[in-house]
């Protein structure tokens, strides 16, 4: 057992591995985009970037990898999976001018048996002629075991048969994976001792899945043990439940272990949304590390406990990844989540105003899930023409729309405490719902001015539940007047708007 600070490799085989997602297949120019990021900014230890003999774009796509690697010094960091084929994929891996062959072996006797139909010796023989000839052409070999977690449990003996001859046949890296995600942070970490114990001089790579969710978790007992090389894929790309993420497994070991790591952690998000594009492959918002909601906080008692003093931050800072913190706006914001977006904004207001702006926040988040910085400049403008009077009040209503339809709206209102209720048509939500206000206005003898403009926008980069601002100007008699209001759903900030103006001139009428 090793669990003094040391060196760890990490290689990335988002390009290999990671490509065996479901509906993911990257384009020969994404790929050496991404062993450019991987390689050059991210600064990890090595790539395995493609299969050998898969495809023309396959071999046009490491070609190219690998002219750009020995120009830039990285030549013996790009890795290709080889299969035991004697000189085939060695040949496919030369052409490409690679200089790194990743030998795939059957790392259980059932895999060697039942898939190969072949004993230890046979396989072993095949192998080492494979090994011999990519040798003698100049390239480093490191050699998979396939299926080492259920081989190592299942049938020991042929694992330490297949070590014992193949150890000291000139290979760098013995590369182990827990192929189907099967083990257990114990088992891996029993199992590693046992390996790492009995063959002290080898290199060990340890090549997890998440299956069972584990796989950060069994790197770090991986590392315990004492291997000296992890393998990992951006956002966690990988057959069924993904490989280990290379986020967490980098702020893993070097948070919790104290290892010593190449990355670069500032270009971890910006790789992570290279390959998320490429890979049409969504990261989740709560992922660790690269998630989009992963540094913000949404309880007001957070973003206070935050300005006192700091209470709820830890190592994982923000700016350590290139990012930053935000305290999200909604129903279960506080004085402090509003104070901290204001500053954001080098915006200052008074206290009457920040509880004012805070009920309107707080209201909102019913409707609207989240409430971004972008709207808060809405709000505020919102909140802060708003009056306290209301003659007028929109007690329920409905609108229908449909294709080579009108739209119909009904409404019940309640005007100087007298309920009563009307219907429209027009040819959309709004104009329904003009013509119906205008119909229940008769009868308290109030005519709505007509519109001189009809403004609606959301906040800059808003989706499609941004909160929509409308902004209506009205030609009345003394002149043009405007009214705003803030809604998620865009006709009913313009209905909102037009309530404004009917409570203002009713005011003035009563006044």
């Amino acid at each position: 057992m090793s669990t003094e600070s040391r060196k760890i490799q990490l290689m990335d085989t988002t390009l290999r591995d990671g490509e065996q997602t479901q509906g993911v297949s990257f384009t020969p120019i994404e790929k050496v985009n991404i062993a450019k990021a991987l390689l050059q900014s991210l600064r990890v230890d090595r790539i395995e970037v493609a299969s050998a003999r898969v495809s023309e774009g396959e071999k046009e796509a490491v070609t190219s990898i690998n002219q750009w690697a020995k120009q830039e010094g990285f030549s013996g960091c790009v890795e290709v999976l080889g299969f035991v084929d004697h000189t085939k994929s060695v040949d496919w891996i030369v052409a490409t001018r690679g200089s790194v062959i990743n030998l795939l072996t059957k790392g259980s006797e059932k895999h060697c048996r039942e898939q190969l139909g072949k004993t230890l010796a046979e396989h072993t023989a095949d192998i080492l002629q494979t090994i011999q000839y990519a040798l003698a052409q100049g390239l480093t070999v490191n050699v998979y075991l396939e299926d080492w977690s259920n081989g190592y449990q299942n049938s020991p003996d042929y694992v330490y048969g297949l070590m014992d001859n193949l150890k000291q046949v000139g290979i760098s890296h013995f590369m182990l994976p827990d192929t189907l995600g099967v083990l257990s942070p114990e088992e891996v970490f029993t199992n590693l001792s046992d390996m790492c114990q009995r063959y002290p001089d080898l290199a060990f790579d340890f090549h997890p899945h998440n299956d069972y969710g584990l796989a950060t978790a069994n790197v770090m007992a991986a590392v315990q043990a004492g291997v000296s090389a992890i393998h990992c894929t951006i956002n966690c790309l990988g057959e069924r439940a993904g490989n280990a993420s290379l986020a967490e497994v980098a702020v893993v070991l070097r948070d919790k272990m104290h290892m010593q790591l190449n990355i670069d952690e500032s270009h971890i998000v910006r790789i992570s949304n290279m390959v998320e594009n490429f890979s049409g492959k969504r990261v989740a918002a709560n992922a660790p590390i690269i998630g989009a909601d992963v540094f913000t906080q949404t309880a007001g008692i957070h973003a206070d406990g935050d300005q006192k003093g700091g209470l709820y931050k830890t190592k994982l800072a923000p700016e350590r990844f290139s990012r930053k913190h935000s305290y999200a706006l909604g129903k279960m914001s506080g004085k402090a989540s509003l104070k901290r977006n204001l500053e954001l904004l080098e915006l200052d207001l008074s206290e009457e105003n920040q509880k004012k702006v805070l009920e309107r926040i707080v209201s909102l988040g019913d409707s609207k899930q989240t409430i971004t910085t972008d709207d808060l400049p809405f709000i505020i403008a919102d909140v802060l023409e708003s009056t306290h009077y209301q003659h007028i009040k929109l007690l329920n209503y409905a609108i229908t729309s449909g294709f080579n339809l009108e739209s119909t709206a009904s409404i019940r209102i309640k005007v100087s405490g007298v309920e009563q209720v009307a219907s429209g048509v027009g040819n959309g939500g709004f104009s329904a719902f003009i013509d119906a206000i205008t119909k229940a206005m008769q009868s308290h003898a109030y005519t709505l001015p007509k519109l001189a403009d009809y403004e609606v926008r959301i906040p800059k980069g808003g989706q499609t539940d941004a909160l929509t601002e409308c902004v209506i100007t009205w030609n009345c008699v003394d002149g043009l007047r405007k009214t705003r209001a803030v809604h998620s759903n865009q006709v009913f900030a313009g209905v909102l708007a037009t309530l404004k103006i009917i409570n203002m001139q009713l005011h003035e009428l009563n006044a």
